[in-house]
């Protein structure tokens, strides 16, 4: 989970070694530092130069404002999340099994500290800003359901399950996973579940899933 850590709030910045690259990445690695620390209403590109260890004239030939900064830190490396959290192997006929270790992975990423101050952070910036909120969702969110989705629409094919609309059924698995427990940290009550309590969190999960998609009887 080291990985998934590192990039709970955003992606690091991809490589690339030409010269605008590096200087790019830069920006880029400074403005993560600055909006993790002070959120996207509390940054300023100036805050963000000295971050970065360039002049703010440098900083605007790369991004003219800070919300167009915030919405590319968001896409970079877009569905590098998904990919860390949704490897599913489609030939596992242990369906049970493979939605038992997402729905652990995956809750246990979602309860992250880092991860839900950036949907707070995010939350807050797609009022003025709705652009940011949908890169958000579209480099994260939108890529996991997309993989799980057709994850589930192959099983459905190999008779594993019974699933008319996998997308949907994606989305329910995930609601599942989250239950209250997404929503009761984005209000700060109480404190993150442990290993014990998210596994009992998921096995409730996929028990629920499965009564609704298992295979026809």
């Amino acid at each position: 989970m080291d990985d998934v850590k590192e990039s709970a709030t955003f992606p690091c910045p991809k490589a690339d070694d030409s010269g605008e690259g590096l200087k790019r990445r830069q920006i880029l690695q400074g403005a993560r530092n600055v909006f993790l620390a002070h959120g996207f209403d509390g940054a300023s590109m100036g805050e963000i130069a000295r971050a970065a260890g360039v002049s703010k004239g440098t900083l605007y030939v790369y991004f003219d404002s800070k919300e167009k900064l915030f919405e590319a830190l968001t896409l970079e490396q877009k569905g590098v999340l998904a990919e860390v959290l949704f490897k599913l192997n489609p030939d596992n006929p242990d369906v049970r099994s493979v939605l038992v270790e997402l729905g652990r992975t995956f809750l246990k990423f979602m309860c992250e500290p880092a991860h839900v101050s950036s949907v707070r952070m995010v939350m807050g910036a797609a009022e003025k800003v709705p652009a940011v909120g949908q890169a958000f969702y579209e480099g994260g969110p939108s890529k996991g359901i997309a993989r799980l989705s057709a994850y589930l629409s192959q099983q459905a094919q190999a008779g594993r399950l019974t699933i008319d609309d996998p997308e949907t059924a994606a989305e329910h698995f995930l609601a599942l996973c989250q239950s209250e427990t997404m929503k009761r940290l984005l209000f700060a009550v109480g404190a993150p579940p442990d290993e014990a309590q998210i596994d009992i969190k998921v096995q409730k999960a996929v028990r629920v899933f499965l009564a609704a998609y298992g295979p026809a009887a």
